[in-house]
């Protein structure tokens, strides 16, 4: 299944909305757009993976990658998942007590309105 991306604002979040399947192939492409994102001054990101139907290590990687790079210039990173499969993966890998899990998109830009703690 191919990778599909798209970004847009909202309120002072910048969201990157994925759909179809993040693996070793897909997922340099995801890696590329949010540094494109980053670079291009992007500091409240939402990630979107309610279209995502997989998910690997490889996926999980690029998403750490960004959680640390935008950390480095006091941006804020959230995800936001719904779907009990992917959720499962951040349970079992630990990664839910790194990454802000929201289950909408309204939920994640309200938990962090001023830009902190995410």
């Amino acid at each position: 299944m191919e990778l599909s991306l798209a970004t847009r604002t909202v309120g002072a979040c910048t969201v990157l909305e994925v759909g179809g399947e993040v693996d070793v192939y897909t997922a340099p492409r995801l890696r590329e757009r949010l540094i494109e994102l980053i670079d291009a001054g992007a500091r409240r990101v939402v990630v979107d993976l309610g279209r995502v139907d997989f998910l690997d290590s490889t996926g999980l990687g690029v998403l750490v990658g960004a959680l640390k790079r935008l950390r480095s210039v006091g941006g804020t990173f959230a995800l936001v998942c719904d779907k009990e499969p992917l959720l499962k993966i951040f349970r079992i890998t630990a990664l839910d007590q790194v990454f802000p899990l929201h289950p909408t998109v309204d939920a994640a830009v309200a938990a962090d309105p001023a830009g902190n703690g995410a």
